[in-house]
Parts: C-alpha cells; structure tokens; sequence
C-alpha cells in the first residue's frame, strides 16, 4: 500500500511540473501573430505520417538515420512495458498482461528488450560523434555550453532507462525461476533470461526483490523525469515533430510569400486597383523584427527545431566561413520567445505594450541577415521541415523597408529598380529599346 500511495504522489507531481513547463511553451508559441492553415488535409498527414513517423528525411545520410530509428522505435515501443508499470504502480499487480496474452505478451517484452539493446548501442555511438569523432556539424558556437549538455543528458538518460528496464527484468526472471510468491511465470525473455541468471543467481531471494524493484523505480522516474525535462530540451521536437510537420508549409520551397501593401501598390500603379481614400497615412511595418510580429507556426517551428545541425551543414554561406547558421536562427528565435514569455509571465512587462528595448536583431546581426543567399539549402535538409529562411526574410524586410537599413552596396540595386524599373542603372527607359524595331 505504501508503493501504490509513494507512486501515485510522484505521478501527481509529475503531472504538476509537466503541465507547467508545457503550458509555458504553448503561451510562448502564441506570442506569434495569427496565421491560417491552408492547403490539402490528405498531404499534411502524409507530412506527418512520412517525415514524423516515418523519419523519411532522415536517411539522406543513412548512419546516424539508422542509429536514431533504433532509439525512435524502442522509445515508441517501450510505452507498451510503460503502461503496465503505471498498472502495477496504481494497483500493485505485478505484470498485469502476462496472464491474458501469455507468449504474446513474452514475445512483446523480448521484442522490446532486443531494441533497448539496439537503442544502447546506438546512445554509446551518439555520445561518441558528439564528444570524441569532432564531427563538425556538432562544434559550431551556438552549441556551446547548455545546448552540448543537453544533447549529452538526454543520452545518459537512455543508458540509465535501459539499465532500470534490465535490472528489473533481469532480476524477475530469476524471481520466477525460483517460484518467488508475486514473480508468476512470463516465459523467457530474448536478453533478460541469459542476462539475469548471469549476474544476479548468486544473490538471495530478498536481494532480489530490491533489484528488480530498483529497476521498476529507476524506469519510472527517468520516464517521469524526462517528461518534466522536454519542455526545457531541445528534445522537445519528439512532440512537437508532429503538429510542425503537419502545419508546414505546402507550397513549393522557392516560393516566398508576397506582401500584401506592397502588392496593393504595385497594382495601383499599374492602373489594376484604385486607392483608397479612407486607408491610414501612416505606413505599415514590413516584415518581422520580434517574436510579436513572427506567425505562431515560426516559433512553432523554433521550438520544434532538433539543433541536429543540418540545415547549417548544409548552408553554402556558413561552409564558406560566413557568420550565418539556420540553426542559430531557429535558437535564437526560441530564446527570444523564452525572455519575453517570462517577462509577461512575472508581470514585468504585458503583451499588448511590451516594450523591453530588446528585438530579435540583438539576437541575430545583420551580417548573418545579409550572408543568406535565399537557396533554401536548410529548408531541403531539416528533417521536420523547418523553414528558417522564411524567418531571415522576414528579418530583412524589417530591416530594408522598415528601417531603411541595410548594406550600402545593395543600394544602387534598390535606387535602379525603384528608378529604372530594372536591375542596372540605364540611362534609357526599360522598354525604349523595342522603339528601335
């Protein structure tokens, strides 16, 4: 009785903490303007089911993709052995399943125990790529300091659940074997019936029991940990991979959206609209300079970001040595949304007024702006496509139309165009030379 009231203390905790670090990140992930969905339903689950489940993007570089599936589908699968440790832990019925689906239920736990060990081999390859092989994708700056150590934590997290899921299977399989009152018969697992025996046969029945128990606690709370822990990770995209794939955009890469004022006005001068007498004087803001002025889905997708590194791997500017990093941005952007969440959480600041002298160009300079040649690079290789060249556009618009910035040799192709109609400074009309045919 003691275990069940312990659990169900931790479960509630567990589930106080967790929804106060979720809550958090959807307050901030609607800091952003509205933006609506539109667009076929059928190909936005096909996003989902193929590039979120299926991890297609991935395997364009098959190594590191066949890694993570192993501990992709053993995190998925292992949820079938975590809801019967929530059983046990509410009622005290120790493998409740077992005695209705009998060599199903064997099979599934060896299933199980094979992708955990496939799942291990893969952690110990990964803390090695990040920490010993210098794999460059994985050395940039914007790594340095908490988003290295939160890569590492996640992996010490899996060893640690695979060492609780084999503790407390290995020691049970012994338990059973001695006809322990409690242990009933399961059958022999794939790796805990060779595993327990090995180390645990020469250790008393009492001995035993705090083993396995050890193992069924240490699960649990690396399980009720990590749920805590996700909304502060950049391992918060095994969640939100979803919603993003399914609320990406639809229409072709290259395509970059049009602003609606500007359009307004070249069509007026062009004779296909008349103006309108009633519109304000005062001119509208461009673009984007602020989590404000950035559409809910932008920092959907910032907080959706895996900080993999890909896209800036994959970037012709930052290979050439430029100071632009996709990744960087899609960081930056998260933690700008973290600052002005927690100011208008404390009540420092409102949403409505919010006003810190602070904008997202503290977080990212114009050099890194202005070394983007708009390729859609990143795009291509983010493996939950997101989109962080439609955030540096959105950026440089601010920056060009809004502030009148902007680098002094891009001028003389915004006086031609605005003058000449065209990109080279001509002496002539655009069109003069058809008056020679």
């Amino acid at each position: 009785m003691f275990q069940i009231l312990l659990f169900i203390a931790v479960l509630a905790a567990t589930g106080w903490f967790a929804a106060k670090g979720y809550g958090r990140v959807w307050r901030n992930i609607h800091l952003g303007k509205a933006e609506k969905t539109e667009g076929n339903a059928a190909e936005r689950w096909q996003n989902v089911l193929l590039v979120a489940f299926g991890q297609r993007k991935m395997f364009k570089n098959w190594l590191p993709a066949v890694l993570h599936l192993f501990i992709y589908v053993a995190f998925v699968i292992t949820q079938i052995e975590l809801i019967e440790i929530l059983v046990d832990g509410l009622t005290g019925n120790h493998r409740f399943f077992a005695p209705y689906l009998g060599g199903v239920y064997t099979f599934v736990i060896s299933f199980i125990e094979i992708l955990s060990v496939l799942a291990f081999v893969a952690t110990v390859a990964f803390l090695a790529r990040r920490n010993l092989l210098q794999v460059p994708r994985f050395r940039k700056p914007e790594l340095n300091g908490w988003p290295a150590l939160d890569a590492n934590l996640i992996l010490l997290g899996e060893i640690i659940l695979i060492i609780g899921i084999f503790s407390m299977n290995g020691a049970d399989q012994v338990l059973q074997a001695r006809g322990v009152e409690h242990y009933g018969p399961t059958g022999a697992f794939a790796v805990s019936s060779l595993l327990g025996p090995g180390l645990f046969a020469g250790l008393s029945d009492g001995t035993l029991i705090a083993v396995e128990r050890f193992g069924w606690w240490l699960h649990i709370f690396t399980v009720f940990g990590f749920l805590c822990y996700l909304p502060y990770s950049k391992h918060l995209h095994i969640l939100l991979a979803f919603p993003n794939t399914w609320y990406a955009r639809l229409s072709p890469k290259g395509e970059i959206a049009n602003m609606p004022d500007v359009q307004k006005e070249v069509r007026i001068m062009m004779g296909l609209e008349q103006p309108d007498p009633n519109a304000p004087n005062d001119l509208p803001e461009f673009g984007a300079n602020d989590v404000f002025s950035l559409s809910w889905k932008n920092l959907l997708q910032a907080y959706s970001c895996t900080e993999c590194g890909r896209c800036t791997a994959a970037c012709p500017a930052n290979i050439t040595g430029k100071k632009l990093s996709p990744r960087k941005v899609m960081m930056d952007v998260r933690d700008r949304a973290e600052e002005v969440g927690a100011a208008i959480a404390s009540g420092a600041q409102t949403r409505e007024y919010y006003s810190d002298g602070k904008s997202l160009f503290d977080y990212i300079s114009p050099e890194e702006l202005h070394a983007c040649t708009t390729c859609n690079a990143c795009v291509e290789a983010c493996p939950v496509l997101i989109n962080p060249l439609d955030i540096i556009v959105q950026l440089r618009r601010y920056e060009i139309l809004t502030l009148s910035a902007g680098p002094t040799d891009w001028l003389p192709l915004f006086n031609a165009i605005e003058n000449n109609g065209a990109a080279w400074a001509m002496s002539e009309e655009r069109e003069g030379w058809r008056n020679q045919f």
